[in-house]
């Protein structure tokens, strides 16, 4: 790191170790040695504090830097904005706001009004609240229940808990909200009824609606789902899935949240995972590549329609929605939107992850035949997956354990890759990809490479 010296290196780990509370980590092993301390990043590429280099492929770890590391100009943007102006509270407008909504919007037909927030949880907090709200003032508080789906994770609040489909996330911080309710996965590969295709898709979708009838459909107020399920497995809908959720949801009134926060801003290949598949979404959330990183940032957008029941009755002091994020006003997360937005456009990277997707998509149906440890490969653009079996025939999941002894192989390699870990009981065992959209060929062939290497010497 340009500056430091090893002493000031060693410094700023010991602080880390005696200080820092990690995300997602059991600290103990601390205590005996140090924990991994990134100090720079430039394009696919990290530098940890021991000059290590390691070819990323989960952007930041938790599939955030879509452009990539060390852009300058989003710097300067942000840079720029904050000395102009820093902050001033969301019941105002500023001009980079302004501007991103407008632009964002632009990639959106149908959706039409954007609330800015600081994170992928406060996103979908936000519509939980809007459509809490819309069940009293439209339906007498009867439309209050959210159904969310087995698999999916929507964030790390008490409230987004609640609507969490990962039971290991779970364990230990309930009670939860009341009023939501679990819907089933649609996860082919493990299907828990005897068909595929399209008429496992119609079954999926019919689970649903028998969840919805249970519960009285004028008392389920949203559905709140990924487009493609994330930690939970990297699990692609089965073809006829969407359009049947649409369907569902025009049935019975019920608005349709999608959860964009990790497929959101070219991950599959288009601007949002929804695209994929004609679906009309009410809300759609959004965070982790919104900025790639470079700012804090969470957006929820919504239809003009649901937009207008917040202002039907101006007279009424309770009618609007009496909600506010306190970073939603820091001008530093748009103003890095905009210039993360015109990267993508201008480099073509929405073209460049389906290209580079593909070629990953090969190269990881190469391994499934060469490891019969690889049980089945899924995903959509640099967005990927691949589940670890014990046996094909059982699909009986390899242990969490040899999962992370694959993440260990492949880092000690110098590439890091991320896996669904502590999720969902006894089913931790897929491989997770999602390199920066700038992915060239030879930094797919990289990870693949790896990957391969380490299966070979985890697995025999």
């Amino acid at each position: 790191m340009d500056g430091f010296s090893d002493n000031d290196i060693s410094h700023v780990v010991d602080a880390d170790k005696a200080h820092v509370w990690h995300h997602l980590i059991q600290h103990k092993p601390f205590e005996t040695v140090d924990p991994r301390v990134i100090v720079e990043g430039k394009g696919m590429r990290v530098w940890d504090a021991k000059g290590r280099e390691y070819l990323d492929a989960v952007s930041g770890g938790v599939w955030t830097v879509n452009v990539g590391y060390g852009r300058t100009q989003i710097a300067d943007a942000v840079r720029d904005q904050l000395v102009k102006l820093n902050y001033f509270a969301g019941s105002a407008g500023s001009i980079p706001g302004a501007l991103y909504a407008e632009k964002l919007i632009g990639k959106m037909p149908g959706m039409s009004r954007v609330y800015y927030c600081n994170s992928g949880s406060e996103a979908n907090e936000k519509a939980f609240k809007m459509i809490r709200q819309i069940a009293h003032k439209r339906y007498g508080g009867k439309k209050t229940k959210i159904l969310y789906r087995e698999r999916d994770y929507h964030g790390g609040t008490i409230g987004t808990m609640s609507a969490g489909g990962q039971d290991e996330r779970n364990m230990q911080y309930g009670p939860f909200v009341p009023d939501f309710v679990r819907v089933p996965h649609c996860m082919e590969y493990r299907a828990q009824w005897d068909l595929s295709g399209e008429a496992y898709a119609e079954r999926a979708v019919q689970a649903i609606e028998e969840v919805i009838l249970a519960e009285g459909p004028d008392t389920v107020g949203g559905l709140c789902l990924e487009p493609i399920t994330a930690g939970g497995g990297v699990i692609t809908p089965p073809e006829g899935y969407w359009p049947r959720v649409q369907a569902l949801c025009d049935k019975y009134d019920i608005l349709l949240h999608i959860d964009e926060v990790v497929c959101g801003i070219g991950r599959t290949g288009t601007w949002f995972g929804y695209q994929h598949y004609g679906i009309r979404p009410d809300f759609v959330t959004m965070a982790k590549g919104v900025a790639s990183g470079y700012a804090a940032i969470g957006v929820c957008v919504t239809t003009e329609a649901v937009f207008e029941m917040f202002k039907d009755d101006a007279a009424d002091p309770l009618n609007h929605f009496r909600d506010i994020s306190t970073f939603g006003g820091c001008t530093a997360g748009p103003a890095a939107a905009l210039e993360n937005m015109r990267i993508i456009e201008d480099e073509g990277l929405l073209e460049n992850t389906t290209k580079m997707g593909e070629r990953m998509m090969g190269n990881l149906q190469a391994l499934m035949e060469k490891h019969r440890v690889v049980g089945d490969v899924r995903g959509k653009g640099l967005f990927q997956g691949i589940e670890l079996v014990t046996d094909r025939a059982t699909k009986e999941p390899v242990a969490e354990k040899d999962v992370g002894a694959v993440v260990a192989e492949c880092s000690n390699l110098g590439v890091i890759i991320g896996a669904s870990n502590r999720s969902v009981p006894g089913l931790n065992n897929v491989l997770c990809f999602s390199p920066a959209l700038i992915a060239t060929p030879d930094d797919i062939d990289q990870i693949t490479g790896a990957v391969d290497k380490a299966l070979g010497k985890v697995f025999g």
